[in-house]
């Protein structure tokens, strides 16, 4: 109703006929990669990038993308370099997606842990910039369809697990200090949907089953 608030209806079809055109009907899938295994010893962002091990974890990402089967609309990845070339080859999978990146998918740190943790201490500066610059991303990329689409949409989106577990808990509302607690292996697949009537669902977390044991990392 508020959509077509105010505006002159000449009578109650016409009115009836705006709100069924309005009426969300899609539902968004939100496909989230963590970034694949890189080099921690890089100097700089340029040369954290992935490793041998990286690469093959995210070809096999790729393949398991592609068996899904789905028609996905966009694959957005961070600007950093181990989320960029992990998706660039996730990409050979799924020829014909349209692909963009976004700074404000960039690791960081969105908000200081409950309980606090002794090995990882950002300073306040860096929880403030660092949060504000994730909690745009989140609102810009966790919502529900508006009323011109009508299809479901299923969208990847490859960064990091800091920038993932803050989605997590916010899109699902729970405290979002509590994001430190979850763990993500690197390439896995973490999969919310927003429905029309803006319900939330995780249907799944961190899934790296796809990958042999012996190519599973956290690092």
């Amino acid at each position: 109703m508020s959509l077509i608030n105010g505006k002159k209806k000449e009578n109650d079809d016409n009115q009836s006929t705006e709100l069924e055109n309005n009426k969300l009907k899609a539902t968004r899938n939100i496909i989230l990669i963590r970034h694949s295994q890189y080099n921690l010893n890089g100097n700089g962002d340029k040369e954290k990038v992935l490793t041998p091990l990286g690469r093959e974890q995210a070809e096999l990402t790729g393949q398991r993308l592609a068996a899904l089967g789905l028609k996905y609309d966009i694959m957005i990845h961070s600007t950093m370099a181990r989320a960029t070339e992990t998706a660039h080859i996730i990409s050979k999978y799924l020829p014909g997606v349209e692909m963009a990146s976004c700074d404000l998918l960039r690791e960081g740190a969105p908000i200081e842990p409950v309980p606090p943790v002794s090995h990882w201490k950002p300073d306040a500066a860096q929880y403030h910039e660092d949060g504000a610059r994730i909690e745009a991303a989140f609102r810009r990329y966790i919502h529900r369809a508006d009323a011109k689409q009508k299809e479901d949409s299923y969208e990847i989106i490859v960064c990091h697990a800091n920038v993932i577990r803050y989605f997590v808990c916010r899109a699902l509302q729970f405290p979002p200090e509590g994001w430190l607690r979850l763990g993500l292996n690197n390439g896995s697949i973490t999969w919310l949907t927003v429905r029309p009537n803006g319900r939330v669902a995780l249907r799944t977390l961190g899934d790296s089953g796809f990958m042999p044991p012996d190519k599973l990392t956290r690092t």
